[in-house]
């Protein structure tokens, strides 16, 4: 198998614009803090206007679309069903063992929160950074 494409130019690395577009798009994880699904929005959008410029900018924008897109849509649906199922289940010895369930669930966009500013700071030093189990697959699409 050949080797993979390096998603930075042949260059020293990522030019300091492109370190802070792509720091731009892992912190936009923040704006979800604010307003609930802005960071996925604010990711895609640096992925369609550096998807041409720069294939660095551009893997990492679209690391972190799809990673937000799972840590705070796709979990924080879960968690909410499981808190939907756990409280009116109370009653029964099932809801409570479920609480401790929905707790955990509750806790993975916090994580992501966490995630995104690591990597974040990664690629703002120029670094190649990789989500872990999203950042291969998404790679594996710029080949």
């Amino acid at each position: 198998m050949g080797e993979a494409m390096p998603l930075a130019g042949p260059e020293a690395g990522p030019s300091a614009e492109e370190r802070q577009w792509a720091m731009l798009a892992h912190l936009s994880v923040l704006l979800n803090l604010v307003t609930g699904l802005g960071g996925p929005i604010a990711a895609f959008l640096v992925y369609l206007f550096y998807r041409e410029r720069s294939r660095y900018v551009a893997f990492q924008a679209l690391q972190a679309l799809i990673f937000q897109l799972f840590a705070w849509v796709v979990a924080g649906m879960i968690a909410a069903a499981l808190w939907a199922v756990s409280l009116p289940l109370t009653a029964v010895i099932i809801g409570f063992c479920l609480m401790p369930v929905a707790c955990v669930a509750s806790l993975i966009p916090l994580g992501a929160l966490a995630y995104g500013v690591v990597g974040g700071v990664a690629c703002s030093r120029g670094e190649d950074f990789r989500y872990w189990l999203i950042g291969d697959w998404v790679a594996a699409t710029f080949t």
